[in-house]
């Protein structure tokens, strides 16, 4: 097999969206395999509304997802009519503290910074920082501790 066949090959991969492709022809194997394209997600302080979605569809969806399991002071109170919510970026575990004996990141009436980090979702082994995006103080925790997380769903209200 020449270098042109297996160029062609590999296009035909790219163009026909296939995610693999295996030959062997004598004592030549030859295995071509496309990667997944991966999602950049970013955290958001407005949650994204679909446009199929009739108005307060959403926001009625969110107040039911937002009861957490847990239980504290903090998290009194679930109301999250406050525009300036932050919320989940990933599935994964929330933690409010980087190590189990450590203090949480924030407290209810604790006042944060842009760029702060509030908490810590777990995701595929991977400790993914959730960082504030607006300056102000933080109203309620809306995840408890170790708390299984969907994304989408109200991580901290900040007035």
């Amino acid at each position: 097999m020449e270098i042109n066949d297996i160029i062609r090959l590999m296009q035909a991969v790219k163009e026909n969206d296939l995610t693999g492709f295996k030959m062997e022809e004598g004592d030549l194997k030859l295995s071509i395999k496309k990667e997944k394209e991966r999602e950049i997600v970013t955290i958001s302080a407005n949650p994204v509304v679909p446009a199929e979605a009739p108005a307060g569809a959403y926001a009625r969806q969110v107040s039911d997802a937002a009861a957490p399991s847990g239980n504290g002071e903090e998290m009194a109170g679930n109301d999250i009519s406050s525009e300036r919510i932050v919320s989940s970026p990933l599935v994964g575990t929330f933690y409010n503290a980087p190590t189990p004996d450590s203090e949480p990141f924030v407290k209810a009436g604790d006042q944060v910074n842009k760029g702060q980090v509030l908490g810590i979702i777990e995701a595929m082994k991977l400790m993914n920082e959730i960082e504030c995006e607006f300056d102000g103080v933080v109203e309620a925790i809306l995840a408890g501790n170790e708390d299984v997380v969907e994304y989408g769903q109200p991580l901290f209200r900040i007035r």
